[in-house]
């Protein structure tokens, strides 16, 4: 069975944007060694990414299509949208059932690409095998929360950590699903 793997990157205190969705803290940020954090090895063990639309939106602002048009490509709105390159928009699923019957497909993993609220429904359901999150040394004070909506607990176990040279913490963990 394919995993839903969250690749992602937060602030100190847990955003993974400001609170107006800006993402400058993240891609302003100092990298002496010039690293990708391992983005190209992760990218290559997936073909399907899943993301809510204002994340959507969002990566839009970087770039002007979306960037990664190999892969299948699914956005979750609540709100009909017309079509769009590269993308297929996902209106009013049941997003469990619809990534559970994904998961059963064939194909390479599933990337998780945020955001909180999408995040926080896939945690919620025990959706997401796999996090490697990066803890960026900045304090936003405010900001969109990793896991934004309802109040729950899971529990995680950190499998592997790495320190890079900006300060940057990675740690990749897998639920416990005890």
């Amino acid at each position: 069975m394919r995993k839903v793997k969250l690749y992602i990157a937060i602030s100190l205190d847990g955003y993974i944007a400001d609170e107006n969705g800006q993402i400058e803290w993240l891609t302003g940020f100092p990298n002496p060694e010039k690293t990708d954090y391992g983005f190209a090895d992760f990218i290559a063990t997936t073909d399907t990414t899943l993301l809510g639309y204002k994340t959507y939106e969002h990566i839009l602002q970087l770039a002007e299509t979306y960037p990664h048009p190999e892969h299948t490509n699914y956005v979750f709105t609540r709100s009909e949208r017309p079509a769009a390159p590269h993308v297929t928009f996902v209106q009013g699923a049941d997003i469990p059932g619809f990534v559970q019957q994904l998961k059963s497909q064939s194909g390479k993993d599933i990337w998780l690409v945020g955001g909180g609220e999408l995040n926080a429904v896939m945690l919620e359901h025990d959706l997401i095998d796999e996090i490697t999150l990066h803890i960026m040394p900045v304090a936003l004070g405010k900001g969109r929360p990793l896991f934004s909506g309802k109040a729950f607990e899971k529990r995680f176990k950190v499998v592997q950590t790495k320190v890079y040279a900006s300060g940057a913490i990675e740690s990749v963990m897998l639920p416990d699903r005890h």
